[in-house]
């Protein structure tokens, strides 16, 4: 039996003029995601840039169809409802062996 991990990282790329204003538009897009998906949510890289940062989701399932189509709808929701550009996107599923635990 598998199950899967499904990656979701994006550069978002925003107006802003200092890092407390950038926080303002990402955080509470990352939470109304989490609040809204099934993902965990992540700011990742560029926190002391100004003008753009990494952000990512990830989901575990049983269904790689699920697990892919839930990524899927929570990066349309990102962009749709951010005040931000989703400049580059990268989605990746992993395949994982349950067979130690059955």
């Amino acid at each position: 039996m598998k199950a899967y991990i499904g990656l979701y990282t994006a550069r978002v790329e925003t107006g802003a003029r200092s890092l407390k204003e950038k926080r303002a538009l990402i955080k509470p897009a990352l939470e109304r995601v989490k609040a809204r998906f099934p993902v965990s949510a992540a700011r990742l890289y560029g926190l002391d840039a100004w003008g753009y940062e990494v952000v990512g989701f990830s989901v575990l399932g049983n269904d790689p169809a699920w697990v892919e189509e839930t990524l899927r709808a929570a990066a349309r929701f990102l962009a749709q409802n951010g005040s931000f550009r989703v400049a580059l996107e990268e989605f990746r599923l992993e395949a994982f062996e349950l067979d130690g635990l059955l």
